[in-house]
């Protein structure tokens, strides 16, 4: 292993800590304020989510957004976007975004931590290894990290933390769809094979938008490539592919880490547990997710 190598655990790990700290946007009362001022609909979450996700790469209409996103239904995509920027601008969303992370963070977090010299570190080892995760070299393409890392960089230490965990967590994203491509699998048949190794419920990838038929229809191609049995139960196959799935993503997702170095990665590891453990006893992230953090 290279000097400067971190491994796959803990980047996965980082992974862990940052996701409800950049997940709290779409489930905190302040957020949904900020929405609900800006003209959004927050009798659901979704109208704010896609407009929360997508701002960051412009007016992007449905095709894009399926693209980027991978796993929602294309169906479910096109009752949200463009309408989202009839109802506000993306500059307009970004700016409420920052003052919706900056409410949410000082009503999770509290003022103390905010102003803490730990999170200052934190938020400044979560910089430098956001700053690496779009490289130029980097042969994956990375559409959500790239449009987050453009954005100007806010001076608050809570929200500097706050950017980077977004780019990094799209950064993973953006590999994770590579990987799931390479394996040939759809968006909805990467959504069937996760759920079958019972990495996250199936009642819960409802949310995703797809239909009984065509979950059923993408059961039956992963059963015909031998991937899940008729019920739709992963075969020894289906388990392997998945678990190359997500060797490959911790792989596309190591290179921020390598940036940072394993002192600074184990120690920003450290300086999240107060923030991480803030953030999941806030009760406001759901206790089972589409993403299957604590599952993979």
């Amino acid at each position: 292993m290279k000097e400067d190598a971190v491994e796959a655990g803990r980047v996965r790990q980082m992974w862990h800590l940052l996701e409800p700290l950049h997940a709290l946007l779409y489930y905190a009362p302040e957020a949904f304020d900020e929405a609900a001022a800006l003209g959004y609909d927050t009798t659901e979450r979704w109208p704010s989510y896609f407009a929360w996700r997508a701002a960051p790469l412009g007016p992007a209409g449905p095709d894009r957004v399926a693209g980027t996103f991978y796993s929602f239904s294309p169906a479910m995509i096109a009752r949200y976007v463009p309408a989202a920027w009839d109802t506000a601008a993306p500059a307009d969303v970004l700016a409420a975004r920052v003052r919706a992370v900056d409410r949410t963070y000082r009503a999770v977090l509290g003022e103390e931590l905010l102003a803490s010299p730990e999170l200052a570190e934190a938020a400044e080892l979560a910089r430098t290894a956001a700053d690496a995760a779009t490289a130029p070299a980097d042969p994956v393409a990375r559409p959500l990290a790239v449009a987050n890392a453009a954005l100007p960089r806010p001076e608050a230490p809570h929200l500097v933390l706050w950017q980077s965990a977004t780019v990094l967590r799209e950064h993973r994203g953006d590999g994770h769809l590579d990987a799931v491509v390479d394996a040939g699998l759809d968006p909805v048949e990467s959504l069937v094979s996760f759920a079958a190794i019972g990495a996250t419920p199936e009642p819960l990838f409802a949310s995703r938008g797809w239909s009984a038929d065509e979950w059923a229809a993408a059961r039956d191609r992963l059963a015909a490539r031998g991937l899940v049995t008729a019920d739709g139960a992963a075969t020894e196959a289906g388990r392997a592919l998945r678990a190359e799935v997500e060797r490959r993503t911790d792989e596309l997702a190591a290179a921020p880490w390598a940036a940072l170095g394993p002192a600074g990665t184990a120690r920003l590891a450290e300086l999240l547990g107060g923030p991480w453990l803030a953030a999941i006893g806030s009760g406001l992230l759901p206790a089972e997710n589409t993403l299957g953090i604590g599952k993979v």
